[in-house]
């Protein structure tokens, strides 16, 4: 049996300088540290860091209440690649002995100086994603929420634009980039003056491409990642559209299949929160048993 691995599989520049980030603050040991969500959509690194006693603060309202305690005094708070939004910060800026740590991926960070100088400018803005997504909403964020976003064709065909308005058009980093060309497709059909700007980044755009090659090319495919990680859902979806027998696993603990003597090649490939030393182990095991 053939197995292949696809080239990009495995942490993205954005989430290995994050993960390294709070490595980093481990190792000084100067401060309890805390992160501002999970680091990244993988429970397994999420877990590993908790027992070094790294802690997550899920959301504004924990943040705030965090703050006014005392809490956080005398820690660092490291901010995950997704970013946050303004409130976020202003909050971190008025707590008292807490030293903020930005880990927003520079992508992402790209996305929030151009909403913020476009809306500015007059425009409305539009985003492709997930509305619940931390980083739409860290993007959102920026702007205090006025912006419509969009995740699906259905989205934009039911979007009613305000006549003789100027739009900007971004998107979440991890979007499907099929997806998107669809919409913006329909979004130019409806806005007459609209300024797109891809802002998929093209470590997704040629993780994306690689799974769809691969899963028109192999009989079985296994995608390795959070089950809450966007991009690997993506990853998954895709490679499931063109490979019938596609397996979505967050370890090798997860593989429970027994791939039959009709699977002449297996593809393999990961999202972006997902650690080398996973991908390895499950590459190793296909290769072994099968």
């Amino acid at each position: 049996m053939e197995v292949r691995l696809a080239e990009t599989a495995g942490f993205c520049y954005g989430v290995e300088r994050a993960v390294n980030t709070v490595y980093e603050e481990i190792e000084k040991g100067t401060r309890p540290i805390f992160t501002y969500g999970p680091i990244v959509h993988n429970d397994l690194v999420v877990n590993e860091l908790g027992a070094k006693g790294v802690r997550v603060i899920k959301d504004p309202d924990m943040l705030r209440n965090m703050s006014v305690s005392g809490e956080l005094r005398g820690s660092a708070v490291i901010i995950r690649a997704h970013g946050v939004g303004r409130d976020v910060t202003e909050i971190l800026d008025n707590t008292e002995d807490v030293v903020t740590v930005d880990a927003t991926c520079p992508f992402v960070k790209k996305i929030h100086r151009i909403v913020t100088a476009r809306h500015a400018g007059g425009e409305n803005i539009i985003v492709t994603g997930s509305a619940s997504h931390p980083e739409v909403i860290g993007i959102l964020g920026q702007i205090g929420n006025q912006a419509v976003v969009l995740e699906s064709t259905e989205d934009a065909e039911r979007f009613c634009p305000v006549p003789d308005r100027h739009y900007c058009v971004v998107s979440q980093t991890t979007f499907n980039v099929q997806k998107f060309q669809d919409i913006v497709d329909i979004l130019k059909k409806k806005i007459y003056y609209v300024h797109i700007v891809d802002t998929i980044c093209n470590a997704t755009q040629l993780r994306q491409k690689e799974a769809l090659a691969l899963s028109r090319e192999c009989d079985a495919m296994i995608v390795i990642g959070g089950r809450h990680s966007s991009n690997t859902t993506k990853l998954f979806d895709i490679c499931s559209k063109e490979c019938s027998m596609t397996y979505f696993i967050e370890s090798l603990q997860d593989f429970t299949e027994k791939l039959d003597s009709s699977v002449r090649c297996v593809g393999i490939t990961a999202g972006a929160s997902t650690p080398k030393t996973i991908i390895q182990e499950v590459l190793k095991y296909v290769r072994d048993e099968f």
